[in-house]
């Protein structure tokens, strides 16, 4: 899926051979953003943001050096069509890993313990992969592939990928040294209640390698999507999913629940296999200008950098901690029950944020150039978006809960009493979607400009205070269901907290990008009133109809349905982009499909 770089006048391929790998795209499929063929210029009058220092005498780049050319709608549009096709490919996977652990060892005291070692590989992905890591890479390789088209002497991406790799793998090593030998006072702290702890153990220390491995991913994943290469990063948790299947059916027979752990191993590994040629080649391409060496290209990333990154994503992932502290103490069972309706829930989110994951390195780069107005603009569409997704998403989950659970697990060890457990909580937990897409989004636009900021770290541990205080408040008397309410409630109020933060200042520096807070409310407002007609109807409808499957699948349409003609008829935002990107996406594999002919 490549096709002819531009040349160094700027000039791409034509429309029929343009490639979401790429990015270039021709002058009349135009970005509305910026309105022209070319990128607006730099905006640098009163912006919160700090800029890099312009170059105006720099040298053009020369004649072969693959630069990146001007985001297109189509380009947004085919990008986040492969990366949703692909994710959608592995949370189907991911659905049939859940689906083969509910058959082949239920839901009690031994997949319990195996939940309580899945944490590290959840922390893992959020911190090295989906979040921590990616909000600290992709700008400061959005910054080294400004300054190279800048003229910068040397290669600063090359460089920097010189002076991070290294160090990074070796905290990465001692990270998974260190979960290997703390895994009993590990499993002590995460569940003290836990039936089985030598289980767990067992679990957590074959698990710990994914730190490496996932690390390892993370890195490529950043470095590719910087350089606007989507496919080998969307297709990861498709290798992750089907090492984990693999290893359940090929070792569950000897090794138990073990398999599943040793299958996280062997699925890091295949995470990082996938991506490492496509980013050796990408790297290899890009040839050095000059012979003076780059500037010293670490300093983008600092400590002080990384640290409200990562605490932010380690303040995120302890919801995890909370919820299972929390159910430890219930009947065996609860854990499974709140993994198996999260794993369900989350889907609508991880679609959401779809289009947020390749648009990420185009507000990096705009930050980099000096663009605030864009990248403003850009964050604006992506909520709207995101916010129609997801609450469709959400109000099919609520309305069609005990119809998924029984489509999808309910068979062999995993019974009726399971299911009706585990549709409970799905319904309670899918209240916070819409706060968990949010946080997802805006979180994106505080670390875009590559720069450190704590206001984000301090809205996610106000979160965390909410969830903790009303989980052991109502883990009493709702048990599981109390548990999955204070997780809604608890990111629903980081989410408030992060979007009132977008547009204030802190010693004159803007701690985000200066959305309009009160036009993204309005926006946001719509789709609300659209799911919250939409569920009722579709539950109704689901429940009227004979079987689990016809009910799921006639659920699903009136939910659809309503929520679309609803969303029309109040004009919500996020629906306009929606339907131009479908329909970019038909006409661009029609011609496709005529070129081919």
């Amino acid at each position: 899926m490549t096709v002819t770089p531009p040349d160094a006048s700027g000039s791409a391929g034509s429309a029929s051979d343009t490639d979401p790998e790429s990015g270039s795209s021709s002058a009349s499929d135009t970005d509305p953003e910026s309105g022209s063929g070319s990128p607006p210029a730099p905006r640098l009058a009163d912006s919160p943001l700090p800029v890099p220092p312009a170059r105006g005498t720099a040298d053009p780049p020369p004649a072969g050096v693959p630069e990146l050319p001007p985001v297109s709608r189509r380009f947004l549009a085919k990008a986040t069509a492969v990366t949703a096709a692909l994710s959608v490919a592995g949370a189907l996977l991911g659905l049939v890993r859940d689906q083969s652990l509910a058959r082949l060892f239920g839901a009690g005291s031994a997949t319990d313990a195996f939940l309580v070692a899945w944490t590290v590989p959840e922390f893992a992905s959020t911190l090295l992969i989906e979040d921590g890591l990616a909000f600290v890479l992709i700008p400061a390789f959005s910054l080294a592939l400004a300054r190279r088209a800048q003229g910068a002497p040397g290669d600063p991406v090359r460089a920097l990928v010189a002076a991070t790799l290294p160090r990074l793998t070796l905290v990465f090593v001692a990270a998974s040294a260190l979960i290997v030998a703390t895994a009993p006072y590990l499993v002590e702290a995460l569940a003290p209640g836990l039936p089985d702890p030598a289980l767990a153990v067992d679990c957590t220390r074959l698990t710990a390698t994914c730190v490496l491995s996932f690390g390892l991913a993370g890195y490529c994943s950043a470095v590719l999507r910087a350089h606007r290469r989507f496919l080998m990063p969307g297709a990861i948790y498709v290798a992750y999913n089907a090492g984990i299947i693999a290893a359940m059916f090929v070792l569950g027979g000897d090794w138990g629940v073990r398999s599943a752990a040793v299958g996280v191993a062997a699925g890091g590994a295949l995470m990082v296999a996938v991506q490492l040629p496509a980013m050796w080649r990408q790297l290899r391409r890009s040839p050095v200008r000059r012979e003076e060496p780059a500037e010293t290209p670490d300093r983008a990333v600092t400590l002080a950098l990384v640290a409200p990154v990562l605490l932010f994503a380690l303040c995120r992932q302890s919801q995890v901690l909370v919820e299972r502290f929390l159910a430890s103490a219930l009947p065996a069972g609860a854990i499974s029950h709140l993994n198996y309706a999260q794993k369900v829930a989350q889907i609508p989110m991880t679609l959401s944020l779809m289009l947020c994951t390749v648009t990420f390195p185009v507000v990096a780069r705009a930050l980099a150039d000096g663009d605030t107005e864009r990248a403003r603009s850009r964050v604006e569409r992506d909520l709207a978006l995101a916010a129609c997704m997801v609450l469709l998403g959400a109000a099919t989950v609520i309305a069609c809960a005990p119809q998924i659970v029984e489509v999808l697990f309910q068979r062999g060890a995993f019974t009726a009493r399971d299911t009706a457990a585990t549709a409970g909580v799905m319904r309670v937990y899918a209240l916070g979607l819409l706060g968990q897409t949010l946080v997802g989004a805006l979180v994106r636009s505080y670390f875009s400009a590559g720069r450190p900021t704590w206001y984000p770290v301090c809205a996610m541990a106000g979160g965390i205070l909410v969830t903790a205080w009303s989980g052991s408040w109502a883990v009493g008397p709702w048990g599981v269901s109390g548990i999955a309410a204070a997780n809604a409630a608890g990111i629903t109020v980081t989410a408030v907290l992060l979007l009132a933060g977008m547009g204030t200042t802190y010693r004159g520096v803007g701690r985000g990008i200066p959305v309009r807070t009160r036009q993204v409310l309005a926006e946001l407002g719509r789709p609300v009133c659209a799911a919250a007609v939409a569920t009722p109807a579709g539950a109704l409808v689901a429940s009227r109809a004979g079987g689990p499957l016809p009910g799921l699948l006639a659920g699903t349409v009136t939910v659809a349905a309503v929520f679309v003609l609803l969303g029309l008829a109040l004009g919500a935002q996020g629906f306009a982009p929606a339907l131009r990107s479908v329909r970019a996406a038909a006409r661009t594999l029609t011609r496709r499909l005529t070129h081919g002919r």
